[in-house]
């Protein structure tokens, strides 16, 4: 983006920014700074951990990319271009100002405490390759769960299956991703936008598939008053979470595994997921695309949110490499080459859209009519 389309100054033309404009730009500015440096410095202090507590753990293998990484100068660029296009869609009046994420300063301390009492469980997992926790008790409530759902994901205390867990899994992909992550996901609200300015918000019926805690639900339910919505996962301790943060009646939740959708053929105008895909086997990805193109309405549109592929920004590829062998990822390899447009294609689901954001990619996939 140029500063011609930026327009975050006075114009070549001798135009002032409005009052308004420059107030909002400046909150919005102050808002994703701060955040930034939050989980920057976070991750800076878990980084100086792991190197401590590595003196007392077995020698992890070295990790070697497979392609070019970018710098650090060019992570932080393409975060900012990031952030230029996030307040665009609120300036053009897609959505609101962003607030998620914002916590009292209470609630700041005991998540920032309780991730950093969790960093020594991360390093001990990773050293030792202990990735099945969740799994070893057979008589547990996760028996009833599918096998490849039972891990311990990113070497995470409890994997997806404590609200403990819950509570904290957003902080930690924060700290990964350096405040990024929620805008990341609002791209997903500038198609969503689109296709409700040529419908009526009330009468839509939207699905969010591996809601979480509502990282995209609560912004879209936010961003479109009238709209209702679904958040479906496999996790009732993260829809536990996300219905005490939402607080709304405009939200339901559902317990269900997304390769067997509850729902009629034919019963939903907007399916959305968000970084779900790269955690699925490839069989199972094949299911949802298939579940996804039953429940979907004629025209209607599937927003899809997840890491970036091999060959989407080249000079990611080899930092994308590094990934599922930093964290336990199982099916992250196989995810980074997997024909997307090809698999929803063929399931009558046409890409209309796609775009990289940072380390994501964002694609709009529509159902013929």
């Amino acid at each position: 983006m140029s500063a011609a389309d930026q327009d975050t100054g006075p114009s070549s033309r001798g135009r002032s920014l409005p009052l308004s404009s420059l107030a909002r730009r400046t909150r919005y500015a102050l808002y994703q700074g701060s955040r930034l440096a939050l989980y920057t410095l976070h991750s800076e202090a878990m980084r100086r951990m792991n190197r401590d507590l590595q003196k007392d753990l077995p020698e992890t293998p070295k990790v070697e990319p497979d392609g070019p990484v970018p710098s650090q100068r060019r992570m932080l660029a393409d975060i900012v271009k990031l952030f230029a296009a996030d307040l665009k869609a609120v300036e053009d009046g897609l959505y609101p100002m962003p607030s998620d994420g914002t916590m009292s300063p209470r609630e700041l301390l005991a998540t920032s405490r309780a991730f950093f009492k969790d960093v020594p469980e991360v390093a001990r997992r990773r050293a030792t390759g202990a990735h099945q926790e969740v799994n070893e008790d057979p008589d547990g409530f996760a028996a009833a769960l599918p096998r490849y759902y039972r891990q311990n994901f990113h070497f995470q205390t409890d994997g997806w299956l404590s609200e403990d867990s819950a509570k904290l899994y957003d902080f930690q992909v924060d700290v990964l991703f350096s405040g990024a992550t929620a805008a990341m996901r609002r791209r997903a609200l500038v198609p969503f936008a689109q296709i409700l300015r040529r419908k009526d918000q009330r009468k839509i019926a939207y699905l969010d598939l591996a809601c979480g805690t509502g990282g995209l639900l609560r912004p879209a339910l936010t961003a479109f008053p009238r709209l209702t919505g679904t958040g479906l996962d496999l996790s009732e301790p993260y829809l536990n979470v996300a219905q005490d943060r939402m607080q709304t009646r405009r939200a339901r939740f559902v317990t269900a595994m997304a390769e067997t959708l509850p729902f009629a053929d034919s019963s939903q105008d907007v399916v959305s997921c968000v970084f779900l895909f790269h955690e699925l086997p490839p069989k199972v990805r094949r299911q949802v695309i298939a579940e996804v193109a039953r429940v979907l309405r004629p025209g209607g549109s599937f927003l899809f949110v997840d890491s970036l592929q091999t060959g989407d920004v080249p000079d990611y590829d080899g930092l994308l490499s590094l990934f599922p062998q930093l964290f336990h990822e199982p099916y992250y390899t196989s995810y980074l080459t997997e024909d997307l447009t090809g698999l929803c294609a063929s399931a009558g689901l046409k890409e209309t859209w796609m775009s990289p954001a940072f380390v994501s990619r964002v694609a709009e996939y529509r159902k013929s009519d």
